[in-house]
């Protein structure tokens, strides 16, 4: 048996790239457990992996002998079993988005820290070497104060209305590709801006996926806390034109960018430098990471509180959008 034992709920979709993960990690960490609201998915992946099949999740945590779950469930599910596992005092991986509102937000801080769980948000793109590397540089002074990141993640979606399911809904979405997709370059750039964000604003647009309730894509400004200004683009609708960078970052001594897989950086003096970085698979990395955080009694990378931050980014610039202003990022108590 695994270290820690893993409950899986919902088996479906992104579940397929975490149990990578446990599978590279398996003296460590495994799921021992799943649980999925269709009963032939609960069925299908407990044979898959070996492991006790449930098709109400709460059953599951209630008898099931398991430590921590790793939440795979649509976004507007996300709260409400978050608040089950702590309360059944399991530990936590959450997809991204954490959740929808500033109340569900401020839901699940506040089951996370009473029941003394950890909860690690699954943001496997901050396991690429070259943020990793950008990091690093970024914290050791490289580049000097930063005045400017900028994030992209966009490429050519082919759902269509057929298999877009849930995410067709700003219900059950929370928006558009803004909240999904969108959710990756925002906490990349609040990785690496250094500060907490203080306000922002939004263009949205729907350039070709016109089926769905919300944008396809989005261009957003962020401004910190330590005077850096953030700048996302992400869509659904298109591929980013040659060219642009997966993420990059501007300061008082010189600038770093990167495509996502190298990193370059150029100072005003004349220094430069570039690390041809070996790719990882970001989801196995993930998984190692929230083992190590258990084993190891340490913080994750990202908790609670910086789901929260980037959801209160993503508020804002849906409130900037709506309102045709620079919306104040809201404060989660």
């Amino acid at each position: 048996m695994p270290q820690i034992k893993v409950g899986l709920i919902g088996g479906g979709g992104i579940a397929g790239a975490h149990i990578r993960g446990y599978a590279e990690h398996a003296d460590r960490i495994g799921i021992t457990a799943v649980a999925d609201a269709v009963e032939a998915t609960a069925v299908a992946r407990g044979d898959e992996l070996g492991a006790t099949a449930y098709v109400d999740y709460r059953e599951m945590l209630a008898s099931a002998d398991i430590d921590a779950v790793d939440i795979c469930l649509p976004h507007h599910l996300h709260r409400d079993a978050i608040i089950a596992a702590a309360e059944a005092g399991k530990h936590i991986l959450c997809e991204k988005p954490l959740c929808l509102t500033a109340d569900e937000a401020a839901d699940v801080r506040k089951a996370v820290q009473e029941n003394g769980v950890t909860l690690m948000c699954a943001h496997n793109q901050l396991f690429l070497p070259a943020v990793a590397k950008a990091k690093e540089l970024l914290e050791a002074g490289t580049i000097g104060t930063v005045y400017e990141v900028r994030t992209t993640d966009s490429f050519f979606n082919d759902f269509d209305p057929s298999s877009m399911g849930w995410r067709a809904s700003s219900r059950t979405s929370g928006g558009g590709e803004l909240i999904d997709t969108g959710y990756h370059p925002t906490y990349l750039m609040l990785h690496l801006a250094g500060g907490s964000p203080v306000e922002a604003t939004a263009m949205l647009s729907t350039h070709r996926l016109k089926f769905m309730e919300g944008e396809d894509s989005a261009q957003v400004l962020i401004r910190f806390d330590n005077g850096a200004v953030g700048q996302l683009v992400t869509s659904w609708a298109y591929q980013p034109a040659p060219g642009t960078e997966r993420f990059s970052a501007v300061g008082e001594l010189g600038s770093l960018t990167s495509d996502g897989s190298s990193l370059t950086y150029k100072l005003r003096s004349g220094e430069t430098e570039t690390f041809d970085l070996e790719p990882v698979d970001t989801f196995v990395a993930e998984i190692g990471h929230f083992a190590d955080s258990l084993l190891g009694r340490t913080r994750p990378i990202h908790t609670e509180e910086e789901g929260i931050a980037v959801l209160g980014i993503l508020l804002a610039a849906y409130e900037g959008s709506r309102t045709k202003t620079i919306a104040p990022v809201l404060q989660i108590p």
